[in-house]
């Protein structure tokens, strides 16, 4: 069994290809291609199988992170899109909710008013009502959607989004709109609120819904090229895209559903941070993702990822009702440029270089000071041994952009270059605290694990900050998104709106909404071949106190459910509002709002990873002076330069150090030790101070 993982970042599009059955891994990384980034995965397809002298024929499953609905949602660069919803509801894409999202701001930016997804002569209402409990209040006007599918087809829109009041309880005249509207408009992509998020809360489940669409034919277009460039090289096996829940989902599924892809190619990275703690023996885990233009940052507690709630999960500023890993993103990677902003203040990122031009040291014409630039400069990268010495750096255009800047700051080349540095790795702690100190977290608890091209570079001062004393570094950090896709299965979710209140809760009924979704998703297994006896069904649902705003997420028993099974059930309830909130009212009513089943498809994927052994010497292929911040004071030291893939397990060896490999550089500071687990990871330590 050979699979392959490609995932597309902003830099460099990475792939790992796995020979499970021999425990063989290759690894490649090829620049991406914004404009098309299907070019770089075809490209990038065809140089991996020659550097594994493998045919691509052979090649049984591939796995793929994208980031095509992500960027297009940043970038506001959808489908021109149109609503088809009840009269009276036109603009509640508009209106949103009475929250202030920044409660002290009278110039706020909301992005369904300033940027909407929908425009509001794009949004018709036509006559029809379902209430609360499903009925029918008024007949659907079928002529009307007709007219109105002419009119937005003259009107140029690509997507149309058909969304209606209570289609969480009954979609009849959703799905009956829809079908009349791609009569009319066979060539737009279709989709309603009810197979996107059938939840009640009509602004979210349309905003969701709106996401879908808006994003809908690039995702779609994006995906069909994919296959077509794939199948024309001669690939046969499946192709499985990753989704925001952190499993795959077939092509068909990601063409009806394609905001499940919104997450894509960042959930990757925190699969793949999660597994390799797991093997190092590291459950409480910081994943701590630096890429060329952003850093993700996700946190793994017990093992599990932690998924976004439904008051905080967005995606630019949009509320996002789909299960989701909770990710924080922002703007800080090897391309992020330094700056001084209109103040004087000194500034690193959001923009980036990008791949291209990329950073002034790739030498195809960058002339900003970035990141990588002052890495450079400061000796943590290696000129001539840049991914693997397929890449030589220019230290000569990284000196003269440093140095203009620095020039402007009245400061030394070095010490602006570190200072760069400082900024971005307190950007990124501040960040983390966000997701930990601030949630009830402390971080010391927790190993940071840096990936992606530039973590390892920055992994050791970024935990420094946050007073980490443990940091793991995956055998092949900047390929761990790739990889991490090889180890997720297929994952597709079903969802009813339950509201039943603790004493009240009519069992069978709840039962049966439980076997109802179960039947959903077995068909779903069946239509993609997965064998019974790979699949697995995990029950959850989103409860609350009567009268609270937003819910909590709880597991449920399989099997019948009665007033035992529920007994525990409304215990972790309050188990999880104590953790959360720091109190519980064992008195109070609970109401469970809505039941889900998360559905598991096994595949074959990564297992236990080979191991490393113990014997040799530890030999530096080289040195170089590195610059350094110790006690406050800039410093020089003569850093040796290790070549990672020479190191044996169980040598601890005290830094500074440079660890090189190709797709990554470790930068092992002076007050920290390092040395390699059986698994390849390595592992950085300080003492306590």
């Amino acid at each position: 069994m050979i699979v392959l993982g490609v995932d597309v970042g902003g830099t460099f599009t990475d792939l790992i290809l796995a020979d499970l059955e021999r425990q063989r891994l290759t690894t490649h990384k090829t620049p991406s291609t914004p404009r098309n980034p299907a070019i770089a995965v075809v490209r990038g397809l065809e140089a991996i199988c020659e550097k594994a002298e493998v045919e691509i024929t052979q090649i049984d499953g591939l796995f793929h992170g994208t980031t095509v609905g992500t960027n297009a949602m940043l970038e506001h660069d959808g489908a021109v899109t149109g609503l088809v919803t009840n009269e009276g509801f036109r603009d509640v894409l508009h209106i949103g909710r009475h929250q202030r999202p920044q409660h002290y701001s009278i110039m706020q930016d909301l992005p369904w008013q300033n940027r909407p997804l929908i425009r509001r002569r794009h949004r018709h209402a036509v006559a029809g009502r379902i209430d609360a409990q499903g009925a029918e209040l008024t007949p659907l006007d079928e002529e009307a959607v007709r007219e109105v599918a002419r009119t937005l087809s003259a009107q140029g829109v690509e997507a149309v989004l058909v969304g209606f009041l209570f289609s969480y309880v009954n979609p009849a005249h959703e799905r009956r709109a829809a079908e009349i509207v791609s009569e009319e408009m066979p060539e737009a992509f279709v989709t309603t609120s009810s197979e996107v998020a059938p939840q009640f809360r009509e602004f979210e489940r349309f905003t969701t819904a709106a996401m879908s669409a808006f994003i809908g034919p690039k995702v779609r277009r994006y995906i069909s090229e994919l296959q077509t460039g794939l199948h024309d090289r001669g690939l046969r096996g499946e192709l499985h895209v990753m989704t925001s829940s952190g499993g795959v989902a077939t092509p068909e599924m990601i063409a009806r559903k394609p905001a499940s892809t919104l997450l894509s190619g960042l959930v990757a990275g925190v699969r793949g941070g999660a597994a390799v703690g797991r093997h190092a023996g590291a459950d409480r885990l910081i994943t701590l993702d630096i890429g060329g233009t952003s850093a993700d940052i996700g946190i793994v507690v017990d093992g599990r990822l932690t998924e976004a709630d439904a008051r905080s999960a967005s995606i630019a500023g949009f509320p996002v009702m789909l299960p989701m890993i909770d990710i924080h993103t922002i703007g800080a990677g090897g391309g992020s440029i330094a700056y001084l902003d209109h103040g004087g203040a000194f500034r690193v990122g959001p923009e980036s270089a990008g791949a291209d031009p990329g950073p002034a040291a790739y030498g195809k014409g960058g002339d900003r000071p970035t990141v990588t630039d002052a890495n450079l400069v400061l000796g943590r990268l290696a000129p001539q041994d840049f991914l693997g010495g397929d890449m030589q750096l220019d230290l000569e255009a990284a000196q003269r952009v440093i140095g203009t800047l620095a020039a402007r700051l009245g400061r030394t080349p070095e010490e602006t270059a570190e200072g760069a540095l400082t900024v971005l790795n307190a950007n990124m702690a501040n960040a983390i605290r966000s997701r930990t100190v601030q949630k009830g977290i402390d971080p010391r608890d927790f190993t940071l694990s840096g990936f992606g091209g530039a973590g390892p570079l920055h992994a050791a001062e970024v935990a420094g900050m946050l007073g980490v004393r443990r940091v793991l570094i995956p055998p092949h950090p900047g390929i761990t998104s790739a990889m991490g896709l090889l180890t997720a299965d297929l994952e597709y979710h079903a969802l009813r709106t339950a509201f039943a209140v603790k004493g009240s809760v009519d069992h069978a009924r709840l039962t049966a909404l439980f076997e109802d979704m179960d039947a959903e998703l077995c068909a779903i297994f069946d239509r993609d071949g997965v064998a019974p006896e790979k699949r697995r069904m995990l029950r959850e649902g989103e409860l609350r106190y009567v009268g609270q705003g937003y819910e909590l997420k709880v597991d449920f028993p399989d099997g019948a459910l009665d007033a035992t099974a529920l007994e525990a059930v409304w215990q972790e309830f309050h188990d999880k509002h104590r953790a959360e909130y720091g109190h519980a009212f064992a008195a109070a009513p609970i109401e469970i709002v809505t039941v889900k089943v998360r559905g598991l498809g096994e595949v074959d994927k990564l297992g236990t990873p080979p191991e490393v052994g113990e014997g040799g010497t530890v030999a530096p292929v080289g040195q170089g002076r590195c610059m350094f911040r110790v006690n406050d004071r800039l410093s020089s030291f003569e850093t040796p330069y290790y070549d990672r893939a020479a190191l044996p397990a169980g040598r601890a060896i005290d830094g500074p150090a440079i660890l090189l490999q190709a797709d990554s550089t470790t930068v092992v500071p002076p007050d920290w030790r390092f040395e390699v687990d059986r698994f390849g990871n390595v592992i950085m330590s300080r003492d306590e101070k």
